[in-house]
């Protein structure tokens, strides 16, 4: 008897494999997928995941879904897909900047950013822009230096969190121009521009995207852009490297990102689709009324740019010799 029931073992697992094998088969996505952003509706990375999620929707024949878990600069969601099922369903949408600057920045981090998280795309690229409350007598940056030095320790600047661009693009400024500002951190950019426009904070070194349309009304006074060149958004203000403070320079890029461990195919497909939708002419165009320049890398390229911007960024926060819990 024991022998006879072999054969029928036999054929239980190889119905077992066969149904495994079909589950495995299974093409992506078979449920919603989830953009996770670090930071409050209405600041720039959760601008940039809405740009691109119902585009990115209707190529995947699924929901895609922007869930909003803000704090810790965004490290609170980082963590959270870090730790997601690696099968493509849980991404982050995130500053790349502020996820290499988090790397250094925490002595003791709860994840690790170059082997728990897998680069997929990056989606655009965002200079910051130095703004100042219009009660902030100064209309250039090197005024504003000067305003600074006259006021140490009494001019405060806002940022979306500790160890966001928006905030290393402050402590940049500070070690620089050898300024003495306090930063306040908020749980995202929304809020800190929110306290900034009522003039609870200062200054604030913003994405332009979010920061430009109170540029452009008046309720805010733009100083100078973090990149290299100036923004033909605000091309009449200059850059904070020819405006007094040679050799500044923060750009920050905006990436999709899955948990390590997702297959390779699942991957690229996403790197595919992410790429197609960020060259619709209707997205394109969104982007870059939002001062955003999009941005097409393969995954291996951006995970190059990754270890570029955790070692540059290493070497900043070692300068500023800031350092967080």
């Amino acid at each position: 008897m024991k022998y006879r029931s072999i054969p029928r073992l036999l054929c239980a697992f190889a119905a077992l494999a066969v149904s495994c094998g079909a589950t495995f088969a299974q093409p992506f996505p078979q449920k919603p997928v989830k953009l996770v952003v670090g930071f409050p509706p209405g600041g720039g990375v959760d601008i940039i995941a809405r740009s691109i999620s119902q585009a990115l929707s209707d190529r995947l024949g699924q929901p895609v879904i922007v869930e909003n878990r803000a704090g810790a600069g965004g490290n609170i969601a980082a963590e959270l897909v870090a730790h997601a099922p690696a099968d493509g369903h849980t991404l982050l949408v995130s500053a790349v900047s502020s996820l290499a600057i988090s790397a250094s920045l925490y002595k003791t981090p709860r994840y690790d950013l170059l082997k728990d998280l897998a680069p997929v795309a990056v989606v655009a690229s965002v200079p910051n822009v130095l703004v100042v409350h219009p009660s902030v007598k100064a209309t250039n940056v090197k005024e504003f230096i000067a305003y600074v030095k006259a006021n140490p320790g009494k001019v405060n600047f806002g940022s979306a969190g500790n160890g966001t661009t928006v905030h290393f693009s402050g402590e940049l400024f500070k070690s620089m121009a050898n300024i003495d500002m306090v930063h306040v951190p908020y749980k995202g950019a929304a809020p800190a521009m929110a306290d900034l426009l009522g003039g609870q904070v200062q200054v604030m070194f913003d994405f332009l995207s979010a920061a430009a349309p109170h540029i452009k009304n008046g309720k805010l006074r733009a100083l100078g852009v973090t990149s290299t060149t100036r923004s033909p958004v605000l091309p009449g203000v200059p850059t904070i490297a020819e405006a007094g403070l040679p050799g500044y320079n923060v750009l920050g890029s905006f990436g999709v990102m899955a948990p390590a461990g997702t297959p390779a195919d699942v991957v690229n497909r996403l790197n595919r689709e992410i790429a197609a939708v960020v060259n619709l002419p209707e997205v394109k165009e969104r982007l870059i009324s939002y001062a955003a320049t999009p941005e097409q890398l393969s995954p291996e390229e951006f995970a190059q740019v990754l270890k570029a911007e955790v070692a540059k960024w290493a070497k900043i926060v070692d300068a500023t010799g800031v350092r967080l819990e």
